[in-house]
């Protein structure tokens, strides 16, 4: 069993700065990605960032130059620096892995969800 937690959700004012963490845990052979996906209210999910294991990363275009993904291969967590935060960045922040839990068996794991409100 593999479990995703999350942390560091909250209240920012605009233009502030907040950073998630997502760690892995349980029997894990290999973490193939890593990353955050966003659902506003009356929305649908969408991929905010992902990076995998060789360290490629894939962003949203909305939150480009303002987000930055990293990963602790050895602490199989993935973090998300958010600065300059906007209101429409308010969301519930989902992290998912897709990982391998023994040799050619992948399989995607979402964490609980933190939220992120932006509001003065």
């Amino acid at each position: 069993q593999v479990q995703l937690v999350e942390s560091g959700g909250g209240l920012v004012q605009p233009g502030g700065s907040l950073r998630l963490s997502c760690a892995a845990s349980g029997r894990i052979f290999k973490i193939n990605s890593m990353g955050w996906y966003r659902q506003a209210p009356g929305k649908q999910r969408e991929l905010v960032a992902t990076i995998d294991s060789s360290g490629s990363i894939n962003y949203a275009d909305s939150v480009k130059g303002r987000f930055t993904i990293s990963r602790d291969n050895a602490a199989k967590t993935v973090y998300l620096q958010m600065d300059s935060l906007k209101p429409e960045d308010t969301a519930v922040y989902s992290c998912n892995a897709d990982i391998s839990w023994i040799p050619l068996v992948r399989e995607t794991y979402w964490g609980q969800g933190t939220q992120v409100t932006v509001s003065s």
